[in-house]
């Protein structure tokens, strides 16, 4: 693993200057709410390269409901395997290939393969021998696109518990959820559902290149149909400020550490934690205050990428 140096420390004065170029001038919370009410369109939705013929796919519908630990044996399943998994090495406990950390948690699984529609396929398991590990695969037959998602409650000071999204048919640096397939959002939230794990977590994705960034949250968990009630708003609301948190600390730790998809580093760096400390003073408990201002610090974390929220 490896292991990032300290950064340097910025003086008082030179912290509030950034503070207000990445936030703006901090302005009165009803200000803020309004500001944060101004909705972003959506990003595009990512785009798939290498797309897998479908008649290469079409042998997983004869494994529905079958056991995974039955299309883990395929040969044709173990190649699609080999050739759409990102080559990286992946801390998962210690550091292993990706690949490796996959079969770990599929190896035996009794979970019956899922197929949906005829046309969408999860293959899952929870069998990781430790730290909670489990995982999936999911394909779209008729559009040739496998992803992968893999879960577990990291004890290498990154933000945890962590689920990451993979596939070496994306080949960008900068996702947001929505911009998934909607399908495969659809089946994630039943999935973690079934595996009771929370929404709000630190996500991250492994493209074609092997390294790891962030997957931003861009759920709004105060959204609600017209023809429904609406959820909560104090609970909602809090949730909307725990994934923002959620994406800095994550941005935040993939900065210190370059990326790297099994590095570690257990440090918070001074400049951090004076930027929270500021950020907390001024917006107070004002959530919609403390949202916008974390968001904006995550893209500077980013280097002002990583999508847009809804």
């Amino acid at each position: 693993m490896q292991s990032i140096p300290r950064p340097r420390v910025l003086s008082r004065r030179a912290l509030l200057a950034q503070l207000l170029l990445i936030g703006g001038i901090f302005v009165a919370n009803a200000e803020a709410q309004e500001l944060a009410s101004v909705p972003e369109p959506p990003p595009p939705p990512v785009a798939f390269e290498n797309r897998i013929p479908s008649d290469q796919l079409a042998f997983l519908s004869g494994y529905a409901g079958q056991p995974a630990k039955a299309v883990l044996k395929d040969k044709q399943f173990r190649t699609l395997l080999k050739e759409t998994i990102p080559h990286t090495e992946y801390h998962y406990g210690r550091d292993m290939p990706l690949s490796e950390a996959l079969d770990m948690v599929l190896d035996g699984s009794k979970t019956p393969v899922d197929v949906r529609d005829n046309r969408y396929v999860l293959v899952s398991g929870s069998n990781g021998p430790y730290l909670r590990g489990r995982g999936f695969v999911w394909f779209d037959l008729r559009e040739g696109i496998l992803l992968g998602g893999f879960y577990f409650q990291p004890t290498n000071g990154e933000p945890t518990p962590t689920f990451t999204v993979f596939s070496r048919q994306l080949k960008v640096n900068a996702l947001s959820t929505s911009q998934l397939p909607d399908a495969f959002i659809g089946d994630f939230i039943q999935w973690a559902t079934r595996e009771r794990i929370s929404p709000v977590t630190a996500r991250y994705f492994i493209p074609d290149n092997g390294k790891k960034y962030v997957l931003l949250h861009d759920e709004d968990y105060c959204w609600h149909a017209e023809n429904e009630p609406a959820p909560p708003q104090d609970r909602c609301q809090q949730m909307n400020a725990d994934s923002a948190d959620m994406d800095m600390n994550a941005a935040y730790f993939m900065q210190e550490t370059h990326n790297q998809a099994n590095a570690t580093a257990w440090m918070l760096g001074p400049d951090q934690v004076a930027w929270i400390g500021m950020r907390d003073q001024t917006c107070g408990a004002g959530l919609s205050c403390r949202i916008r201002i974390t968001r904006q610090r995550t893209r500077v974390l980013l280097g002002g990428g990583g999508g847009r929220r809804r």
